[in-house]
């Protein structure tokens, strides 16, 4: 039973949250403690070591001694760091809580801080809509002592680190889908709005991200997948030549546009498979159609 649908969302939300972690040693509090001084404490918050080899699961014993609903759960075997690894740990944590009673279940990178009352008052937002199936605050970034807003950031998606589901729609999906790109995230928004469920990131709801896009790897090798990911799902290529298109003006995606493109066009002219069904590539660009004409309309109106 949904116990969101009367009282407050500080009374009766219960949920639970996965962190998928490998040698985050430097990062891994900053998460747990944003978390532990929530408002509304989560039924569990599972962190996940894949593989590491430093510090990471001593820190996050520290915190399980003392706070009881933080958990660790190491992998039986070492992956190399990748987009199916992370996948693979976050529906690993998931399957250690399955049989816990709770709503909502919610992936949490290990670099990402929230003010205290950021699970309350995202709740709220779910309670005021029954169809929300998927939520997040807003990634900013720490530009000296100002937060600043991603240019990414959309009100019709949430970004991977911060996606809180309700826990019926993670369970249809079957948990992320591991993909040979990436995007599970994206890939999960999509097959939401195409269950009928709404899809939608909080304005004024922040949550800081310690570590850029691409931090943990190449900056151009990471918008390079993305436009091999982008192909993938099925991106139509006037919409992805529009979306590089808005990020080349601004510094530092001038060289990440035009790597996204490079990897879409390597794609595209090779005929990959895709690695979604026809259904899934319609309803995506028939989204991103929609999306395109309104963008025109607006800028011509």
């Amino acid at each position: 039973m949904d116990r969101t649908a009367t009282g407050s969302a500080k009374s009766h939300v219960a949920y639970a949250l996965v962190t998928p972690a490998w040698n985050e040693e430097a990062l891994i509090d900053l998460p747990i403690r944003a978390v532990i001084a929530q408002t509304i404490p989560p039924r569990r918050y599972v962190v996940v070591s894949d593989g590491s080899t430093d510090r990471t699961d001593e820190i996050v014993q520290s915190y399980s001694a003392k706070y009881p609903f933080v958990q660790l759960y190491r992998m039986p075997e070492r992956h190399k760091r990748s987009f199916a690894a992370q996948v693979d740990a976050i529906n690993a944590g998931y399957e250690q809580i399955r049989n816990l009673e709770f709503d909502f279940v919610g992936n949490l990178d290990a670099d990402i801080t929230f003010e205290p009352d950021y699970f309350e008052r995202l709740f709220q937002e779910f309670q005021k809509d029954r169809r929300l199936g998927m939520a997040g605050g807003t990634i900013h970034d720490k530009k000296g002592n100002e937060l600043v807003p991603r240019r990414l950031n959309r009100p019709h998606s949430v970004m991977h680190g911060v996606q809180m589901f309700r826990r019926e729609c993670f369970d249809a999906l079957g948990g992320y889908t591991p993909l040979p790109h990436g995007s599970p995230d994206w890939h999960a928004e999509v097959s939401l709005r195409m269950r009928g469920w709404d899809v939608r990131s909080i304005p004024g709801l922040r949550a800081v991200q310690h570590r850029p896009n691409g931090g943990a790897g190449s900056f151009t090798w990471y918008f390079y997948r993305q436009g091999l990911a982008d192909y993938s799902l099925g991106t139509h290529p006037l919409f992805e030549l529009f979306k590089v298109a808005r990020r080349l003006p601004s510094k530092p995606y001038i060289l990440g546009g035009l790597a996204e493109l490079a990897g879409f066009v390597h794609a595209y002219c090779r005929r990959d498979q895709r690695a979604v069904p026809d259904d899934f590539v319609r309803f995506l660009r028939k989204e991103q159609l929609g999306r395109l004409h309104l963008s025109v309309r607006r800028r011509t109106a």
